[in-house]
């Protein structure tokens, strides 16, 4: 029997991330999967970032992940969303090369030290089962009979578990168009106590793109300069824009005509879809009001015959796809080159799991992406380094890590999993961030390259370079505070509307060393918004002390005002610190507030509170 330290099942977005850092941190790593062809691969739109994703790719890379890298590598296009926002919610989108992107994933799988990859589907589960009744996971077994030891397992399954497409009315098993689905191993969870739901997705129709007037769309033009994710844009970043089309009338009436052929709407599909990527049958329905949606026009690489028409996913069958795609301007004569469709398939409920990823039902588990009920490259790529992290960590006897929710959006993203677990795909927003103004796109390598450092994913090279990189802006700030111009400090004009930093340095004069473009924006940010961010910080400041705030001897049935859910969580759960109770499923923040008066009713803690120290978790 083949032994390794951890094994990932799943080469997608969340398995490359969890099989390169396990790797990276000296475990041997299997990667396993039914066709190593596919690792990479993007199945949806060839698209990496967005307003909450983009942030969470750059925290990624500041963590020592990779998928900033592989997106700036193969990027034919780049924009910053929101640009004419606050810094809180601008945020990059690149237009990726599909197949270029997963040949560069896996070229980076397969040279990383560390990972072999294993061609075949996992059917189950290996669990010890113990004298005193504990379980932990030992390994997989696969569909052939072969079987794989290890102390930790990463289960990065995407759409595939007991996966089923839709085109119309007809469905056929598969977890994506042409790859069948994994049929055993939701049986494995099942028995294994977990917990599962039916979720859905769908994807829009490919179209030829010698079959369309690009005239007769709007250009979107890529930023000039290039942004990146990394600070270094890839050779093609200018190669191609993106256009705009949008529906008509005739749309909405041949969308209406047919929707009881619509699996989603025809009662077929009994998942849950996602509510911010909605099909087109949603957007008609739920939308009656407006006369128009805006769809996206997107190739799918500079070499390739491809085009995607994001916005327009659908579970209509193919004859009707032809119709309706021809009723857009610029598509009267569309040829659709590949049909969408609908895939539905099991998940795992994330409030089974604690913030490092790791199964409470059965230790040694861990699981990241779309299996954990949510939607998105990003949102994947990001639990995957955690599980993958925590996995190499696991299987040394090594104390477990995680991002705190007031560390950045990978830890907003953790906490609403495991705290409020899902009923819907779930997709990052900079709604859900209560602290978007602090954790930025433009700030990520601050917050996060220390924690990267720590985990032993980031070198000391790179700190350093971004502790210089921070004290060049705080000298410059510093700076503009005190010059003085016409009686006005520098700063004070630099909050003018109209006025940037290269028009100010012409009249108050240029810092003593050059600052690089990032580095002059995050000048500007924090001048311009230092009030929001200071008050920001301080209430940061407030919920940081209470995050460790010592419950151990708190006894939760005579605390009054807690909610009848909240109380049996809080039993049941026994948390060590407020920040772990408060991430606790069924605690809400009304029962935050009861054990915070109720502890400084017992001890004077705005004099002297009592913590506990180490990483917070739930």
């Amino acid at each position: 029997m083949a032994r390794f330290d951890v094994i990932v099942v799943g080469g997608g977005h969340a398995g490359i991330e969890a099989a390169v850092a396990a790797a990276r941190l000296g475990a041997t790593v299997a990667l396993t999967l039914p066709n190593p062809d596919t690792i990479g691969m993007m199945p949806c739109n060839p698209a990496i970032g967005a307003p909450g994703k983009s942030q969470l790719v750059f925290e990624l890379h500041a963590l020592g992940g990779v998928m900033a890298g592989l997106a700036d590598e193969t990027a034919i296009h780049g924009r910053t969303l929101n640009a004419a926002k606050g810094p809180a919610v601008r945020s990059l989108r690149v237009q990726n090369e599909r197949d270029g992107y997963a040949a560069a994933a896996r070229a980076l799988v397969e040279r990383t030290e560390g990972i072999t990859i294993l061609r075949g589907e996992v059917a189950a589960l290996e669990v010890d089962e113990r004298a005193t009744g504990d379980r932990t996971v030992r390994g997989v077994s696969f569909t052939d009979g072969r079987s794989c030891a290890a102390r930790s397992v990463v289960l990065c399954t995407g759409t595939f578990l007991r996966g089923v497409v839709w085109y119309g009315r007809q469905y056929r098993e598969a977890g994506r168009q042409g790859e069948p689905p994994a049929r055993h191993l939701s049986s494995s969870l099942v028995a294994t106590g977990h917990s599962l739901m039916r979720f859905k997705t769908g994807t829009p129709p490919r179209i030829r793109s010698d079959s369309v007037d690009f005239d007769a769309l709007v250009v979107v033009a890529a930023d000039d300069p290039p942004a990146s994710f990394t600070g270094t844009p890839g050779a093609r970043v200018m190669e191609s824009p993106t256009w705009l089309t949008r529906t008509t009338a005739r749309t909405h009436d041949a969308v209406r005509e047919h929707l009881h052929l619509s699996a989603m709407f025809g009662g077929d599909i009994e998942g849950r879809g996602p509510r911010y990527c909605p099909s087109i049958e949603d957007k008609i329905v739920r939308f009656s009001d407006k006369d128009h949606h805006l769809l996206f026009v997107e190739p799918d690489g500079v070499d390739t015959s491809e085009v995607y028409l994001q916005g327009f996913s659908t579970s209509l069958p193919p004859t009707v796809q032809d119709d309706i795609v021809r009723t857009l301007p610029g598509f009267e004569r569309a040829a659709v080159q590949r049909y969408a469709y609908a895939v539905e398939y099991d998940a795992l409920d994330p409030s089974q799991l604690d913030v490092t990823m790791m199964s409470r039902v059965l230790p040694g588990l861990f699981t990241a992406g779309q299996v954990n009920g949510t939607s998105g490259y990003e949102e994947a790529a990001a639990q995957g380094l955690v599980a993958g992290v925590n996995a190499a960590r696991w299987s040394t006897d090594r104390e477990r890590v995680t991002v705190r929710r007031d560390q950045g959006y990978l830890g907003v993203l953790l906490d609403d999993l495991v705290r409020w677990g899902v009923d819907e795909p779930y997709r990052m927003l900079t709604s859900r961030n209560e602290y978007r103004l602090l954790h930025r796109q433009d700030n990520a390598d601050e917050r996060l390259v220390g924690v990267g450092h720590a985990w032993g994913l980031v070198d000391a090279a790179r700190v350093a370079r971004v502790e210089s990189s921070e004290a060049r802006v705080g000298r410059e700030v510093a700076r503009l505070r005190r010059v003085r111009a016409g009686g006005d400090t520098a700063a004070s004009i630099l909050c003018r509307p109209g006025m940037e930093y290269e028009t100010l340095v012409e009249v108050v004069g240029a810092a003593d060393e050059t600052l690089d473009a990032r580095e002059r924006r995050r000048v500007e940010i924090e001048i311009r918004y230092e009030g929001y961010i200071g008050r920001s910080r301080d209430e940061l400041r407030r919920r940081s002390g209470y995050e460790l705030l010592d419950l151990r001897d708190v006894a939760f049935d005579r605390v009054s005002s807690l909610s009848s859910e909240g109380r049996q969580s809080l039993e049941r759960g026994r948390p060590a610190t407020l920040g772990a109770a408060q991430r606790l499923r069924g605690v809400r923040d009304s029962d935050v507030a009861a054990l915070l008066i109720h502890v400084k009713a017992r001890r004077d803690v705005p004099r002297e509170t009592r913590v506990l120290g180490g990483v917070g978790g739930s």
